[in-house]
């Protein structure tokens, strides 16, 4: 059994968020980013069913611009790691679709 992990690059719960001056949004230049911490609980239990038995594989899948988290969960014990490239903010519909892609293939 294979089993899919979608991870999500979130900023790091350790880091103080700063809202940018004009109040759009969140100021993301020069802020640590890192694996929602969720999504970095569910590549371990993966890695521990695959150190029991209960799975062959283990893929975590990224949507995004960036790989650095598929690293780290690569680190963490994952097999392998598919980033569904984009420069557009992904809506849940998107990302669903995107991963249903993802398993068919």
């Amino acid at each position: 059994m294979k089993i899919i992990v979608p991870i999500k690059r979130v900023i790091d719960y350790r880091v103080r968020i700063r809202v940018k001056p004009d109040k759009s949004g969140v100021d993301l230049s020069n802020v640590k980013m890192s694996i929602n911490p969720f999504d970095e609980i569910a590549v371990e239990e993966a890695v521990r069913m695959k150190d029991a038995g209960l799975a062959t594989e283990i893929v975590v899948v990224s949507i995004g611009d960036k790989e650095e988290q598929i690293r780290t969960a690569l680190a963490l014990g994952a097999d392998r790691g598919i980033l569904v490239k984009t420069e557009a903010e992904v809506q849940p519909l998107g990302v669903a679709k995107a991963l249903k892609a993802v398993v068919d293939q």
